[in-house]
């Protein structure tokens, strides 16, 4: 059969998708295993790669093919939608030259390893330049991509991680949250003094019997360990690519709940990572569709799910053998209690479910301030912890604990953040519409058969790909576009119930 303008583009596509893959492995690598002394010649290799991908896409026959291939007929929906996504990928490529694709690969890099020492350290000033060099290359690359696409800078940024979604759609569901959160935390908080506290288990808890119970918890969920593993790294992340899928956490051998958490969070990624369609892998149309289906995803898994009672009932017996624990405070009501104990704290990855927006909220106030021109990364420290003062009325001891506890500025991800609270509202309508829909979801939670949600889930949310938008398949699924409702009502229920 003879190559069609369309058939071209699928071959280029699939080329371009093998090499996005082997760069998302570097990066797991870098962040997982990789020796320091390694950042100079992973950056080198993540920028050549990047320019080689920019080039294939960028390349004036690219866009002959895109215009040939939408002139013409007899495209099913899903090679209908797969070329409507080359097209948004082909006009946000475009706007960059290969110069600046190279140099924000490097910089990134290299900020990114400045951050794992800084971190740790709580050396801000150790960080500063590159994080300057990174902020003052994403506002061009922004600047760049405004002017292509018609948008401000910083929708231009946020388009990359959730396309269609807008600051000014965005704001006022943010400021609605902001009015409605901080009344329902004085009633949470009001509720917890008023009863006795839970008993958290004694400790210590070593690594490797958090790693056996976390891997025992995936393989639960259906991960499978032949097309993936886990690790450990400085901030946890769900990287590599369907058929390969690098899961980290990382443990605190006084409270496992942190790496526990954090591992069934990523497990919710690799699931629709796992879960995306196979007939479509290596095209536009067969990734996911944006970033806050994504994180609706993983927490799903975490909040939702894990942090339920039905869910703890079947996990008490095996976190206890895990740990040899015996007594009251292992004991399935306890657990669940310190599973959703709401206190305002520092870490964005630990937070509670009530506090967890106004974390997000923040990053998002001040990523959008940075990119506009506003601040500068130098006031990053002081305008962090006055927002964390204002938002949960305390303040984090280091930088540590605040401006440098992220990795997503630091290795470039700007625009990101909104997806987080995004996703916390879709999950919660995902849910309420999955329990809906079949009554067996529930019962199986509690009993560790995650398998009727999984099977929801696949359908109405994994094996879409990028078929439909957000908005599309959240309506296709729940009846409804997003909204805070169906968020707002279960965390009344959860917390005040």
């Amino acid at each position: 059969m003879a190559e069609t303008p369309y058939s071209r583009l699928e071959k280029l596509f699939r080329r371009l998708s093998a090499l996005a893959d082997a760069e998302a492995v570097l990066d797991w690598d870098q962040a997982a295993m990789m020796p320091r002394g390694g950042a100079t010649a992973r950056a080198g290799q993540v920028a050549e790669l990047r320019a080689v991908r920019h080039g294939m896409i960028s390349a004036p026959e690219t866009g002959d093919l895109l215009d040939a291939a939408e002139e013409g007929d007899g495209l099913d929906a899903w090679q209908a939608a797969n070329l409507h996504h080359m097209r948004r990928r082909w006009t946000h490529a475009t706007a960059l030259d290969e110069t600046l694709v190279r140099a924000l690969a490097e910089a990134e890099s290299a900020c990114e390893t400045a951050w794992r020492t800084a971190r740790p350290e709580a050396d801000f000033a150790a960080v500063l330049p590159s994080l300057q060099a990174v902020l003052d290359l994403v506002r061009e690359a922004a600047a760049a991509k405004a002017g292509t696409l018609g948008l401000d800078p910083y929708d231009a940024l946020l388009d990359q991680y959730e396309p269609g979604a807008r600051a000014e759609d965005i704001d006022p569901v943010f400021d609605e949250l902001e009015d409605f959160l901080p009344g329902l935390l004085g009633e949470v908080l009001a509720a917890q003094a008023a009863g006795s506290a839970p008993t958290p288990p004694p400790g210590p808890f070593p690594a490797d019997k958090q790693r056996a119970l976390g891997m025992r918890l995936m393989e639960a969920f259906g991960f499978d360990f032949d097309h993936g593993r886990l690790d450990e790294s400085l901030h946890p992340f769900c990287g590599g690519v369907p058929e390969d899928i690098r899961v980290t956490t990382r443990y605190d051998e006084d409270d496992f709940a942190s790496g526990l958490m954090a591992i069934l969070h990523e497990t919710g990624h690799a699931l629709y990572d796992r879960g995306l369609p196979r007939a479509w892998r290596g095209q536009p149309v067969g990734d996911a569709i944006g970033m806050a289906v994504h994180e609706s995803q993983s927490l799903l898994i975490e909040m939702q799910v894990c942090r339920s009672r039905p869910f703890m009932d079947f996990a008490a017996p095996l976190i206890a053998g895990a740990f040899s624990g015996k007594g009251a405070e292992w004991e399935a009501g306890n657990l669940h209690r310190l599973a959703i104990r709401v206190r305002p704290g520092f870490i964005r990855v630990d937070a509670d479910e009530v506090t967890y927006p106004a974390h997000v909220i923040l990053r998002y106030r001040l990523e959008k301030a940075m990119i506009e021109g506003g601040m500068e990364a130098a006031d990053l420290p002081g305008a962090w912890n006055q927002g964390m003062e204002r938002a949960l009325g305390i303040t984090p001891p280091s930088d540590r604990e605040g401006c440098l506890q992220d990795v997503h500025w630091y290795d470039g991800a700007w625009g990101y953040f909104p997806t987080y609270t995004l996703g916390a509202m879709t999950a919660a309508q995902l849910f309420q519409a999955a329990d809906r829909a079949d009554g067996a979801i529930g019962e199986g939670i509690a009993r560790g058969d995650f398998a009727p949600l999984l099977a929801w889930l696949g359908e109405n949310v994994h094996a879409k790909g990028s078929l439909l938008s957000s908005d599309q398949l959240i309506i296709a699924a729940t009846g409804r576009p997003l909204d805070a409702g169906a968020f707002k009502a279960h965390l009344k229920r959860r917390y005040l119930d």
